[in-house]
C-alpha cells in the first residue's frame, strides 16, 4: 500500500541516489530555481519596491526631514549630515522589511493554501532543501535590491568609503537574520491571525527604535537595552560603517551576532519544516 505523500514513512524517490561518479547539483538550488519560474511572471511587481522606495524614502527622510534636522543641530551625527546617517539605515530598514514580507504568508501558504511544499517534499526534496532554498532566492532578490540602493546612495552622495561595495552584502546577512527565523515560526502556525502582531508589535517598533532615525543612545536605558539585541541593530551599524567608512574591527561583533541569527532561524526551520511536512 502506497504511504500518502508527506508522511514520514512514504518511501519518496529522494531515497534513489545517482550513478556513482555522476555530479548533481545542490537540492536546495531547485528550490531556488522554482521560485525563479515563479518570480519570472511577477517581477514587475517587485519594481517599486527595489527601484522607487529607496528613491522616495531618501527625498522625504534624508533630505526633507535632513534639511531641518541639519539646521536646527538637533541631533549630533559626528559632523555628518543627517542624511549620510539615516540612508544606511533605511537601507537596512528595507531589507528587513522585505524579508518580513517573504517569510510569513508565502510560507504559510506552501503548507496551508497552495500546499506546494508537500509536493516538493515528494521529491528527492527533504524539508532541510527547502528551508536553504527558500533563503538563498531570498538572498538573491535582497542583493538585487541592496545593490540598487547603494547605486542610489552613490548618487545622493552619501558613500564615503570603498568599503560601501561590501553594504549590500552586510545588508543581505541582516534581511537573512529576519527571514530565516520568521520563515521557521510561521511553518508552525496553523493560520496567518498572528502575522499582523508580528508587524506591528516586533517589525515597526524595530523600524523605529533600532538606530534608524537616530542615534540608539538617545533612547531610555531600558529600550536602548532592547534596541541594541535586535538584529536590524547590528545590521544598520554594519551597513553604516561600511559606507561612511567609519568600519572597524568591532563590526566583527555585528557580523557574528547575525550569523548567529541565520543559523538559529535555518536549524528552527528544519525543525518546524520537518514537523509541519512529515505529520
Amino acid at each position: 500500500m502506497t504511504t500518502p505523500i508527506g508522511h514520514r514513512r512514504y518511501p519518496s524517490v529522494g531515497s534513489v541516489q545517482p550513478p556513482a561518479g555522476t555530479w548533481t547539483t545542490p537540492r536546495f538550488v531547485r528550490v531556488v530555481e522554482y521560485h525563479l519560474v515563479g518570480y519570472r511572471r511577477m517581477w514587475r511587481g517587485s519594481i517599486v519596491r527595489i527601484v522607487i522606495s529607496p528613491i522616495l524614502y531618501l527625498l522625504s527622510m534624508g533630505i526633507g526631514v535632513g534639511s531641518l534636522v541639519d539646521q536646527r543641530g538637533a541631533v549630533d551625527l559626528a559632523g555628518g549630515s543627517y542624511l549620510a546617517f539615516v540612508a544606511p539605515g533605511l537601507m537596512a530598514a528595507a531589507a528587513m522589511q522585505s524579508a518580513s514580507a517573504a517569510s510569513l504568508y508565502p510560507v504559510l501558504a506552501s503548507v496551508k493554501w497552495l500546499r506546494t511544499a508537500y509536493g516538493q517534499v515528494g521529491t528527492p526534496l527533504r524539508p532541510v532543501d527547502l528551508v536553504v532554498g527558500l533563503q538563498a532566492w531570498f538572498a538573491i532578490l535582497a542583493l538585487a535590491a541592496a545593490i540598487f540602493f547603494t547605486l542610489v546612495l552613490a548618487v545622493f552622495g552619501v558613500v564615503a568609503s570603498p568599503l560601501v561595495v561590501l553594504a549590500p552584502l552586510a545588508t543581505v546577512l541582516g534581511g537573512l537574520s529576519f527571514s530565516a527565523p520568521l520563515a521557521a515560526w510561521a511553518m508552525s502556525q496553523q493560520d496567518d491571525h498572528k502575522f499582523s502582531v508580528v508587524f506591528r508589535l516586533i517589525v515597526l517598533p524595530m523600524f523605529l527604535l533600532s538606530g534608524v532615525f537616530f542615534p540608539v543612545e538617545q533612547l531610555p536605558a531600558p529600550l536602548e537595552a532592547v534596541a541594541v539585541v535586535a538584529p536590524l541593530w547590528h545590521t544598520i551599524e554594519l551597513t553604516r560603517g561600511l559606507t561612511l567608512g567609519t568600519a572597524g574591527m568591532s563590526d566583527f561583533f555585528h557580523v557574528a551576532v547575525l550569523v548567529a541569527y541565520v543559523i538559529a532561524g535555518c536549524l528552527y526551520g528544519k525543525r518546524t519544516y520537518t514537523r509541519r511536512l512529515y505529520p
